[in-house]
């Protein structure tokens, strides 16, 4: 597994721009090409879908978005019941919102995204 996760990180990298949007149904939020291949290799739809409802939600308080998704560490895990937060901010140190997850199977320990112009992409995408 953990020869997987470098793979994902390395590959992530190499997503600059996006040729092709993608867009989820009902939503209509687009996402890019690095965000396909991460749905694809790390079966992540929740992720992709949760962070867009969310993001989508808090456009009237910014244009820009930064979400990021973090693992807590092991201590933490067992004193809050969460496994894993996401933090909404607009990439300044203002956070909008942070979300608690009891239970991940996302292979990756943190992952930053941006939402801007109703698209979530990878900060390397912006």
């Amino acid at each position: 597994m953990k020869a997987q996760i470098n793979e994902i990180k390395e590959r992530l990298q190499y997503f600059t721009g996006t040729e092709m949007f993608y867009q989820i149904p009902l939503l209509r939020t687009r996402f890019t090409d690095g965000l396909k291949y991460l749905l694809e290799v790390a079966e992540c739809f929740w992720l992709i879908t949760d962070t867009s409802v969310i993001a989508k939600s808090l456009m009237n308080r910014s244009e820009f978005v930064t979400i990021d998704f973090k693992r807590l560490p092991k201590e933490k895990q067992d004193y809050t019941g969460y496994e894993a937060e996401i933090i909404y901010s607009d990439g300044n140190d203002n956070i909008f919102e942070k979300h608690g997850y009891r239970a991940t199977d996302f292979p990756l320990d943190e992952l930053r995204l941006f939402f801007v112009n109703d698209t979530l992409m990878l900060p390397s995408e912006y």
